[in-house]
């Protein structure tokens, strides 16, 4: 069960990697969180990636195979795994399957497939807390009326990332360097199409049968 969940910001990959990694018992790799890790533990890989945040730049893509080919190697692996938001661009992807050429490749890409203004909906409704980061939505669960956080009382804001402007800016940038990713999946016949648009335990029904299907 080696897949890739593949979308846009806002479609819910995320949220439903979770839910699968656990019912799977399978990891849920974000390259963010193994990157902080890295950095964290200060390893030699989370030693070059520190320099190059410190100064402002961005991570090469070269640290960010070997972290995820560090990440594969560990124990809770052996089953499989789901990589959320990874690879971003063919260019990653080419390097994932040189990676995996000798070993086992990747078996399914589930890509989630959500309309625009949808996407800018989920995300403009979206709010933080700034103190302890918990997460509201002004449609399913809204933060109290007087905008305190309900778990510690922090004030509830609008990220700048989470605006209508930004959002859509984020979308450009995902069409131009990401969608095309659809496309390089779709030639390996690796690709399957989740509506993400529906409720969202229809969408967990249907990727617990396609996990189902793996795993045999």
């Amino acid at each position: 069960m080696r897949t890739i969940f593949l979308g846009a910001p806002g479609t819910g990959k995320g949220t439903q990697a979770s839910v699968l990694a656990k019912k799977f018992s399978i990891p849920q790799i974000s390259t963010g969180d193994i990157l902080r890790k890295a950095v964290k533990d200060g390893t030699e890989l989370g030693k070059k990636a520190k320099i190059i945040m410190e100064s402002g730049g961005l991570v090469s893509d070269d640290i960010i195979i070997g972290l995820v080919e560090e990440r594969f190697v560990q124990p809770d692996c052996g089953k499989g795994y789901i990589l959320d938001g990874f690879p971003r661009t063919i260019a990653q992807a080419e390097s994932l399957d040189d990676m995996l050429i000798d070993t086992a490749p990747i078996e399914a890409v589930i890509y989630f497939d959500v309309n625009e203004e949808e996407i800018v909906k989920r995300l403009t409704s979206r709010r933080t807390c700034g103190q302890c980061g918990y997460n509201y939505n002004m449609i399913t669960d809204p933060p109290p009326t007087n905008n305190k956080c309900r778990i510690c009382s922090g004030e509830v804001i609008q990220r700048d990332d989470d605006k209508e402007s930004t959002v859509r800016n984020r979308l450009v940038v995902y069409k131009e360097k990401t969608e095309p990713l659809k496309a390089y999946y779709e030639k390996q016949n690796k690709l399957r199409v989740i509506d993400g648009n529906r409720d969202v335990k229809k969408i967990e029904a249907e990727l617990v049968e396609i996990y189902n299907k793996l795993a045999n």
